[in-house]
């Protein structure tokens, strides 16, 4: 496998170092969880996606941008965040996105759901067969077990880095047989929190999701565009609690100077803010990411996080 350039790979201490300093504490993630893309053809490609998606051992989903996409749920986990049961649609999404840069040559990008117990393990997996780290980072609040979001990011042959994630997806617990989705209902109105988001939204697996790129192209250092697909785009996940109210997680994907207006709206809103980071080493323009966290009534939630969606450059 050809292994992946980079000028300044991050390291777990470096990382762990500004995990202290993040306030107050899940990509989809998900976690830009769902990608926010229509599904499209992979007319053209050079690439076998299916031999991609048979590597990596779940079939994907071809999305706009040329991405393809496989969506990795950790519903094996039970996880709680504040007395929250959390469902695997609002935080616990691993997934790789895949963009082919060449002749059968691809980027591959994406974030792992890790316990504390198989997280060492994967890293060192990964690290072995040439897929980097780009960022280590939490999602939630106070959860119970620990869990941990690491961003992978590689260049090469595709299926060689599907079987190198695939590798490393056999020392977890991720059941690649399922797929977290369903129809399960909320019991909130989501045509008003459409209405309120500006944006329409998608219920999946009991999850009320938006998926909202940036209004400016983003592309890596050697001139890759980075589609909403990879990753790129603010995730706004609302999993209903009872009595009209919902949990929101997520994350604001943000250019710098969007980053304390985003805080400062989302403060005024109740919103707790869990974590600042970057997923991504050289993209243009830089970018930094922040997960959220709040547990009250759906509706005003919305009008909070639209607040702060107001403050940077969505589509």
């Amino acid at each position: 496998m050809n292994r992946p350039y980079r000028r300044n790979p991050l390291t777990i201490g470096s990382m762990a170092a500004v995990a202290t300093v993040l306030l107050a504490g899940l990509s989809a993630c998900s976690n830009a969880q769902a990608g926010g893309a229509q599904e499209t053809t992979s007319e053209g490609s050079s690439v076998d996606w299916e031999a991609v998606g048979q590597a990596i051992g779940k079939e994907g989903e071809q999305m706009d941008g040329g991405v393809y996409r496989v969506n990795m749920p950790r519903s094996d986990l039970s996880v709680t965040s504040q007395d929250v049961d959390i469902k695997p649609g609002l935080a616990l999404g691993s997934y790789a996105a895949f963009k082919e840069t060449g002749e059968n040559e691809a980027l591959v990008m994406g974030d792992l759901v890790l316990t504390e117990d198989e997280y060492d393990e994967v890293i060192s997996q990964l690290q072995e067969d040439g897929i980097e780290q780009t960022a280590i980072h939490k999602h939630l609040l106070e959860e119970s077990p620990a869990i941990w979001w690491t961003h992978i990011e590689g260049r090469g042959e595709p299926v060689e880095m599907a079987e190198a994630i695939n590798a490393a997806l056999q020392l977890t617990g991720t059941p690649l047989s399922e797929s977290g989705g369903g129809s399960e209902e909320v019991d909130f109105d989501t045509e008003q929190l459409d209405e309120i988001i500006g944006h329409t939204g998608k219920t999946e697996g009991g999850i009320h999701k938006y998926s909202i790129g940036r209004g400016e192209s983003v592309t890596t250092e050697d001139g890759t565009e980075l589609p909403p697909g990879m990753g790129v785009a603010t995730a706004l996940n609302f999993q209903p609690t009872g009595d009209g109210q919902a949990a929101i997680n997520g994350d604001f994907v943000m250019t710098e100077e969007e980053v304390n207006p985003v805080i400062r709206a989302l403060r005024e809103n109740g919103i707790e803010v869990v974590a600042l980071h970057n997923h991504h080493i050289d993209e243009e323009p830089r970018l930094l990411y922040m997960h959220f966290w709040a547990n009250d009534d759906a509706e005003t939630l919305a009008q909070g996080l639209r607040a702060a969606l107001d403050k940077t450059n969505s589509s």
